[in-house]
């Protein structure tokens, strides 16, 4: 898994081994019977998921759509929508792996009984009539809001880029908080798995008096250009470009201006604090090591999570060791070789239908091999950490496994401990998003109802204002 800030798939991580039979045909059901709105949960040992789906007649055929509110898809079009029978059947062809669900409509069509299977794998999937609801997400931010909204676009090098830039009421000058995401292509609210935490820190933070700037990742919603093609100059770039954005607003101070990184986001606010004036530079879960060391960690934690054989955990950190290496010296023919070698290496052991298609390697080679992925891993951050002479705050989860605060908070001390004001805090009970966890690992995220804890927006308000 190479990323800091992990956004999967749908489905991405099955576990196998749940499959239920279905009833048996009770009858010919009409189109009418099962048009309408449909919910249900897909029965993933450990993190199941709630689905919408919605069927309507097209035609002499039917259409339908997939919601899924913990993974922020509405929406979504299924396609070959059929009923044969008694027997309801789609595919969701934007989802990889041959998605797809085959049900029994029950008599008085009470309930679809059926499968959902992706990468050959199969989970119970029991459709009632119904609206699937929203993930509580209490904290989540609801107009109407005391600040001002304004929506804004401004150039970087040759691409546009869009965001949301939120003012306290009155005339300024304010203090102005620019957001930086994490790792992966992510909206202006980072949002993910149901939780928009960047939603959430810019109304906290205009809330207490400050200006925030939080801007969609190239080709994500407004903005424009490839993320996989940029290079760290690149997204530098861009930050350069919104503090410039800043400064040239009325109302905000021009030597006021700060930035917010969370985890690839600390890697990018140092460097651009080396290209630019800043006021001061925050934080969350930023890496104080090279991308190298963050991902070699982060895979063996995460498998050791998850229950993986030593090794298999071991197979694992060879393989990122050796790939980190042909990325390094820009091989990339070579290290794409690697990739789609070690890919159906580890589904060779699976039966035929669930190992991933051709386009599903080339696609997983992809993500791997690119000048983006290239520029986090050979990221050396020591200097551009080094280097930063105003305040800052950084802090960490204690039981973050993707950015781990025993591997980069020391490392930070030391690399700060010239810096007059430069305060480092580790929240024990915290994971990668800064909610209160259990065990640390992706697959709670989405179920936690808490997107940020409130000690760690009262902690970020209370240091900017004692610093405004």
């Amino acid at each position: 898994m190479r990323r800091l800030h992990v956004v999967l798939p749908l489905l991405l991580a099955l576990l196998a081994g749940c499959v239920t039979s279905a009833p048996a045909p009770s009858g010919p059901v009409h189109a009418e019977a099962v048009t309408g709105e449909w919910t249900g949960r897909i029965e993933i040992p450990g993190s199941p998921l709630d689905v919408g789906i919605r069927i309507a007649p097209d035609g002499d055929g039917m259409r339908g759509e997939i919601s899924i509110p913990v993974q922020g898809i509405s929406a979504m079009p299924l396609a070959d929508v059929r009923l044969d029978g008694s027997t309801l059947g789609f595919t969701i062809p934007e989802v990889p792996g041959d998605a797809a669900f085959t049900g029994t409509v029950a008599a008085g069509a009470t309930a679809i009984e059926g499968e959902f299977t992706q990468m050959g794998q199969t989970f119970p999937l029991v459709l009632r009539p119904g609206t699937v609801a929203a993930p509580e997400r209490p904290q989540e931010p609801r107009p109407p809001f005391p600040y001002r909204t304004e929506e804004v676009t401004y150039r970087s090098g040759g691409i546009e880029l869009a965001g949301t830039l939120t003012l306290p009421r009155g005339d300024g000058p304010f203090t102005a908080v620019l957001l930086i995401t994490g790792s992966g292509a992510q909206n202006r609210d980072e949002e993910l798995f149901g939780h928009k935490p960047f939603l959430l820190l810019a109304d906290a933070l205009t809330r207490a008096g400050h200006a925030v700037l939080r801007v969609d990742d190239r080709g994500v919603g407004g903005s424009g250009g490839r993320l996989s093609e940029s290079t760290y100059d690149d997204l530098v770039g861009d930050i350069v470009s919104g503090v410039e954005l800043l400064r040239g607003r009325p109302g905000i101070d021009p030597d006021g201006i700060g930035l917010f990184g969370h985890s690839e986001g600390g890697y990018l606010a140092p460097l651009a604090a080396r290209r630019t004036d800043v006021a001061f530079v925050v934080t969350m879960a930023g890496p104080a090591v090279s991308g190298e060391d963050v991902l070699v960690l982060q895979n063996r934690l995460l498998l050791e999570a998850a229950g993986a054989p030593a090794a298999r955990v071991e197979d694992q950190v060879a393989y990122v060791e050796d790939l980190i290496g042909l990325l390094r010296a820009q091989d990339y023919a070579a290290a794409r070789s690697l990739v789609e070698q070690q890919i159906t290496e580890q589904a060779a052991g699976l039966p035929a239908e669930q190992r991933p298609s051709p386009e599903q390697v080339a696609a997983q080679a992809d993500a791997m091999v690119s000048p983006y992925m290239r520029s986090f891993l050979v990221h050396d951050p020591t200097a551009s950490l080094e280097a930063l002479d105003v305040p800052v705050l950084a802090f960490y989860g204690g039981k973050d496994l993707q950015v781990p605060a025993s591997q980069s908070a020391p490392v930070l001390r030391h690399l700060l401990a010239d810096n007059p004001d430069a305060t480092i805090r580790t929240f024990p009970g915290l994971n990668h998003l800064m909610q209160p966890a259990t065990t640390g690992a992706i697959d709670e995220y989405a179920g936690i109802p808490t997107t940020i804890d409130p000690q760690v927006l009262d902690l970020v308000t209370r240091w900017l204002d004692e610093r405004a």
